[in-house]
């Protein structure tokens, strides 16, 4: 069974990827199978935390969108190519399928045989050339075997009439009672004889045979009917038709090889890896029985925040602090939301609930997820739950909050050797409301370095206008919190500033401190919405 996969919000930060470790540890613990990922490069903050208490950086996702393994495709519909073709046409039959893919024997794909190949095979096969292992003849004739010298027979296939001669040892001889035919084979050496319809064979014509080492195979079939199938016997390599071009990749996504199927209107498409290994066969048909990547999500419910695809996997919970947003599911859901100042909170609750034990790390990213989102307590996001829940997980970690705090959060201040971009995106959140498009970026700076981006405000406002025009956002603005100040400056673009003014109720300039704003979810966030929601 695959796992299911907990995640925060992109461009991740402390709280969203402590929530998805704590959790995926709690779910575990519960007997679920489950993995934290993230969604992005994590921040400095975020890479100090982890490196301190030894716990190893989630792996990154792309995306959950739908892909061919997520789909139930033939898995091992495949046949080796030293099979004959009766193997090929009998998979096929047994299977409900019009075409097989062929692979060596390291299982890498070669060609896709279809039941017109063999049909066409049968028909300009005039020749009758046989090349096969003994043991397929055995096999397509229903025969038995009376001498066997060679594991591969290969030679012109000749039906013996009355006055059968000029063989040589490159022919395969079917005989029914005729003597005469079966004389001539032997004392040409012939490279097997087939005896149809278990005609008697004298021990004197047995005894030449064994010592001409030709082979010898009976049937209960006509001359007539073996004739016909053991051309059946011949390797599917040596059958001549076209490489297929078209696999597919196991990674592909669903939509992509929907839109495919739609172009080429072929039913059947081989799945191999990017070794060429062949993993199955796809049947158009089989697009419909599909199981959507499980997933959990952390610290957010708005499809913006979230990974792409994510409306092709099946959410089974949410755990969130922030407002009900845009994410709907199909399906009831446990969703879980508590007006706290940090995820980590809901989950130590969540481990309480459950009896579960809470180890020295895993209080120890709970507490970091707490100490960030509040701002040491802080933030007036902050709650008596979170007190409690801090309480708690310094008895845990035998950490204090407010010295490591000032450790971790001066950790993931170092904004002097970051490009502008970088600042604005380490914590950056995309808002729709009321046909608006909004983008929020928060950079936390203790005192001393918020020069550091206030005396380049000007390349800072050209970047924010430039990103406007070309992303068409109506606002987009970048908060420098004060962590010790109580507060924030503010950066924007241009054409925003008529309508941020009202919502900070000010004639706002580029670089204004805004006195005791330093929460995104509690107060930028609503104060912003609620001027546009009644505008």
């Amino acid at each position: 069974m695959n796992k299911i996969l907990i995640f925060g919000h992109k461009n991740p930060d402390t709280d969203t990827v402590c929530a998805a470790i704590t959790l995926s540890n709690l779910k575990n613990e519960l007997g679920y199978k489950t993995e934290p990922r993230v969604l992005g490069a994590i921040n400095e903050e975020t890479a100090y935390v982890l490196k301190r208490f030894g716990i190893k950086t989630p792996r990154y996702l792309n995306d959950v969108k739908l892909q061919i393994k997520d789909v139930n495709y033939r898995k091992k519909y495949y046949v080796n190519n030293k099979k004959s073709i009766l193997d090929a046409f009998n998979f096929m039959s047994e299977n409900d399928i019009s075409t097989i893919p062929v692979v060596d024997d390291k299982k890498k794909f070669s060609k896709s045989l279809a039941m017109k190949d063999i049909a066409r095979n049968q028909i300009s096969n005039d020749s009758k050339k046989i090349k096969a292992s003994y043991e397929n003849i055995l096999k397509s004739i229903n025969g038995t075997e009376i001498l066997k010298f060679d594991d591969e027979i290969k030679g012109n296939l000749i039906t013996a009439t009355f006055n059968t001669k000029d063989l040589t040892s490159e022919d395969i001889l079917i005989v029914e009672s005729n003597y005469q035919a079966l004389e001539n084979a032997l004392k040409s050496k012939v490279k097997l004889i087939i005896i149809a319809e278990n005609s008697e064979t004298k021990n004197k014509y047995l005894k030449i045979a064994e010592k001409n080492k030709i082979n010898i195979i009976k049937t209960p079939l006509d001359s007539f009917n073996t004739s016909i199938k053991i051309v059946f016997s011949n390797y599917i390599k040596d059958l001549e038709y076209t490489k297929d071009l078209l696999c597919i990749d196991e990674n592909d996504y669903v939509n992509d090889v929907l839109a495919l199927t739609k172009q080429t209107k072929f039913s059947y498409y081989p799945i191999v890896n990017k070794e060429d290994i062949c993993l199955g066969l796809l049947k158009v048909a089989d697009l419909n029985d599909k199981h959507p990547k499980k997933v959990i999500l952390v610290d957010h419910n708005e499809y913006q925040q979230s990974v792409d695809g994510i409306e092709e996997a099946e959410i089974l919970e949410i755990i969130d602090h922030h407002k009900i947003g845009s994410l709907g599911t199909k399906m009831p859901i446990n969703f879980r939301i508590m007006p706290v100042g940090s995820t980590n909170t809901i989950i130590y609750y969540m481990y309480k609930e459950n009896n579960i034990k809470i180890t020295k790390e895993m209080a120890s990213l709970m507490l970091s997820g707490i100490i960030s989102d509040t701002l040491m307590l802080n933030s007036p996001t902050t709650t008596e739950l979170d007190k409690i829940a801090t309480k708690e997980l310094e008895k845990i970690s035998k950490l204090n909050h407010q010295k490591y705090g000032i450790e971790m959060l001066k950790a993931g201040t170092n904004i002097e050797n970051k490009t502008k971009e970088q600042i604005l995106y380490s914590d950056f959140k995309i808002y729709e409301e009321n046909n608006k498009k909004i983008g929020i970026g928060i950079c936390q700076a203790f005192t001393e370095e918020i020069n550091i981006i206030l005396n380049k405000k000007d390349k800072y406002i050209e970047m924010l206008d430039e990103i406007a025009k070309h992303e068409k956002y109506d606002i987009i603005t970048l908060f420098i919190t004060d962590i010790l100040g109580n507060g924030s400056y503010i950066l924007y673009n241009n054409d925003s500033k008529k309508i941020l003014s009202r919502c900070f109720k000010k004639d706002l300039s580029q670089g204004m401190f805004i006195d005791k704003f330093v929460s995104r979810k509690k107060q930028i966030v609503p104060t912003i919405i609620n001027v546009i929601d009644n505008k």
